[in-house]
């Protein structure tokens, strides 16, 4: 049968070079020559009878059917993970990884602190945590780079299966003897009179708050701009402004009383959703699923949790 003359040495060759994009950036990941890649894929498509890559100035890009037999190989490659793993479960999880891709608010201090309690029960374990874009993330599971991602998402992913989905308010923050703080809620006119810091274009916060100020015809200079939160949090503790942010980002800080965070509560704020990602019809290995499931709990927990000052 065709499928039996499908070697693995060939489909992992391949699957580098659909990651890396060139020939000798994957012989290099792979420890080998060019030209044994250069073979492999050459077998492949002789194999097959279509061509796996169009050969472009600046890489190789995967075909449509070079995609379908990368898909494949990933596929096969997570099984074989998941048939290890689940063999190290027997014994309990004494061992085992993790990888997660998640948006940044998540991996400042709700994700270090799951992490680090799953770990008093299972001291064996070991994480991989890569911070990206909510996009971004998502991609890293239909590649086979990460067994789950923890992200915001607006709308429905194909081949993405949602294992948790939950509200995402979105909170303006700032210190707690900021004239705004007496309110337990705020309305973006009450923002336009305080000094601004936002996140940059790419942020999901900054995308809906842009969205809702357009639709009530409100104009905001900001006096910062900024993709990383911390530097937007300092600034708003040094300078005494307002910034914005979701819920679980600020929420350590509001309880050890070093912010306030107030809801704000305008039409549209509300369409993005906390997600917990894998991907589709995949089988997580032992370790990972154990790990989601802890994750799903805690997050359940601050669902129902009130956000307010300790």
């Amino acid at each position: 049968m065709l499928s039996a003359q499908l070697q693995d040495t060939a489909l992992r060759y391949l699957l580098e070079v659909v990651r890396s994009g060139s020939v000798s950036e994957a012989a290099t990941r792979l420890n080998v020559t060019p030209s044994a890649v250069s073979r492999q894929i050459a077998t492949l498509e002789d194999l097959l009878g279509v061509p796996l890559f169009e050969r472009r100035p600046r890489g190789m890009v995967a075909s449509p059917a070079g995609e379908v037999l990368a898909n494949h190989a990933r596929r096969n490659a997570l099984e074989a993970e998941r048939a290890v793993s689940d063999i190290q479960a027997l014994q309990g999880l004494r061992r085992g990884m993790v990888r997660i891709c998640s948006s940044s608010g998540f991996a400042i201090e709700f994700l270090p602190r799951v992490i680090a309690q799953f770990r008093e029960q299972y001291p064996g374990m070991q994480f991989q945590l890569r911070v990206c874009g909510p996009q971004a993330a998502t991609q890293a599971l239909l590649r086979g780079d990460a067994d789950i991602a923890v992200t915001y998402s607006r709308t429905a992913e194909r081949d993405i299966a949602v294992a948790y989905r939950g509200a995402a308010s979105i909170y303006a923050f700032m210190r707690p003897d900021h004239p705004l703080s007496q309110h337990s809620h705020v309305t973006l006119r009450q923002l336009q009179p305080h000094p601004l810091a936002l996140p940059d274009a790419e942020n999901t916060v900054r995308q809906l708050f842009d969205i809702a100020c357009s639709q009530k015809g409100l104009v905001f200079d900001p006096v910062l701009v900024c993709n990383q939160f911390e530097a937007l949090m300092h600034f708003v503790l040094y300078d005494g402004g307002v910034s914005i942010a979701g819920g679980i980002t600020v929420r350590d800080r509001v309880l050890r009383g070093e912010l306030h965070a107030a809801p704000i509560r305008e039409r549209g704020l509300s369409s993005r959703n906390v997600e917990v990602q894998t991907m589709a019809e995949r089988t997580l290995p032992e370790g990972p699923r154990a790990f989601m499931h802890y994750l799903i709990v805690q997050l359940e927990s601050l669902a129902a949790e009130k956000l307010h000052r300790a």
